[in-house]
Parts: structure tokens; C-alpha cells; sequence
């Protein structure tokens, strides 16, 4: 059974995520990363389908350690191999890539397994193979994945498929600091793309992003 204390402290890391882009309008991705961390992302999910093996493997080589700096997870999207390879956090996968079990079998006990759905069922399946947490989506459509920017599943969703698969969630899919609120209200975290990577000043984008985050949850405890 999922110790509750371990999922709440996961929920925490998972707060704010960054997924990451190739070519993102900061800057660098290296430079990038760096100020998002710096700024308050309490995780990075390293996301490049055009790499090869080699580069993905180089490029989690070098952001790994700037993420640790400071106190932030690194998790690396698909590539279990690679994100073991790097000793990164953890792997974020999705319903094309291997079942959750089977990287469960052959990753140490405290990697941290993350799976895309929107799907009640499927979240209970994955919880019980061995994921730690859920990135449900597209919360309000996106353009950074094909075939998404007419969908919106809408925060209510997000809260629904956390509960019933009984872990942490991030909400992902057209997140901004404009309506990210809501979903923190909802007590799950948030996962950005196009807010930060888009954005020529990503560190100003994440600080308002956490205030957004900070501000909705200091609401919520107010008398």
C-alpha cells in the first residue's frame, strides 16, 4: 500500500512543472532551465522526441545536475534508460510507451513514475502497476501537442482522475498563470510548456506562475 505521507510529499516536488522544449524563446534550454529552478519550478520533465539516444542522454547529463542545485526534481519524458542512466528522479510516460510494470520491475524502489491519462480506469491500472503520479490533460487545449488544441478536459477532470487512481496529479494542457488557480484550489499541481518556454523572460513566467499557486492555496486557508 502507497504511504500517504510519501504521496504528499511527492504532491509538494510536483507543484510546478516545466516540460521542456529544444528550442526555447529564453534562451538557451540550458540558461532556461537554470532560471526556472532558480525561480521556484519544483521539477523539470526533460521533453525532446527529435533527439537520438546520444543527445537526450548528453542533454539530461547536463540539466540533472543544475535541477538538483536546487532542490528541484528531474524527470526525463519516455526514456526510462536515459533517465537511469543520468540518475535523474524519475520517467514520464505515456500510453504508447512501456507499461508502467515493466519499468516498475527493473527501476530502483524510490524512482518516481509518472503516466499521462485522462481516463478514470486507466489511472487506477497504472496506480496499481507502480505509478507515483498522473499528468492529466489537455486541461484547457494546447498547441505544443498535435491534435490537442480543440480539447479541454477542464480542472474538475484533473481533481476526478487524481482521486480515483489515489495519487498526486499535475494538470497539464494550456496552464497559465491566468488559470492555474483553479486547479491549485483543487489541491492538485500544475505542468507548463508554452507559458514558459514561449516566453522570452521564462524566470518572470515561473515567479508569476508560483504566485498564482501561492496566492490560491493562502485564499483557501483564510477564515
Amino acid at each position: 500500500m502507497r504511504d500517504p505521507h510519501t504521496s504528499a510529499r511527492l504532491a509538494e516536488r510536483l507543484r510546478l512543472m516545466v516540460i521542456t522544449r529544444p528550442d526555447p524563446s529564453g534562451g538557451a534550454l540550458r540558461d532556461v532551465v537554470a532560471a526556472c529552478v532558480e525561480a521556484g519550478a519544483t521539477a523539470i520533465q526533460l521533453r525532446d522526441k527529435s533527439a537520438s539516444s546520444r543527445e537526450l542522454y548528453a542533454l539530461a547529463a547536463e540539466l540533472c545536475p543544475i535541477v538538483r542545485s536546487e532542490g528541484a526534481l528531474f524527470i526525463v519524458n519516455d526514456r526510462f534508460d536515459v533517465a537511469i542512466a543520468v540518475a535523474a528522479d524519475g520517467v514520464h510516460l505515456g500510453p504508447e510507451d512501456i507499461p508502467v510494470a515493466a519499468v516498475r520491475r527493473e527501476v530502483p524502489p524510490h524512482f518516481i513514475i509518472g503516466f499521462s491519462t485522462d481516463d478514470l480506469d486507466a489511472a487506477r491500472r497504472v496506480a496499481a502497476e507502480g505509478a507515483d503520479y498522473l499528468g492529466v490533460g489537455a486541461v484547457h487545449g494546447t498547441t505544443s501537442k498535435a491534435g490537442l488544441a480543440d480539447e479541454a478536459i477542464g480542472p474538475g477532470r484533473v481533481a476526478e482522475v487524481q482521486a480515483a487512481a489515489g495519487l498526486p496529479a499535475v494538470g497539464v494542457g494550456g496552464v497559465t498563470s491566468q488559470n492555474a488557480a483553479s486547479l491549485a484550489r483543487l489541491g492538485v499541481g500544475v505542468a507548463v510548456l508554452g507559458a514558459v518556454m514561449n516566453s522570452s523572460r521564462p524566470a518572470v513566467a515561473v515567479r508569476e506562475l508560483k504566485r498564482t499557486l501561492d496566492d490560491a492555496v493562502s485564499a483557501d486557508l483564510e477564515p
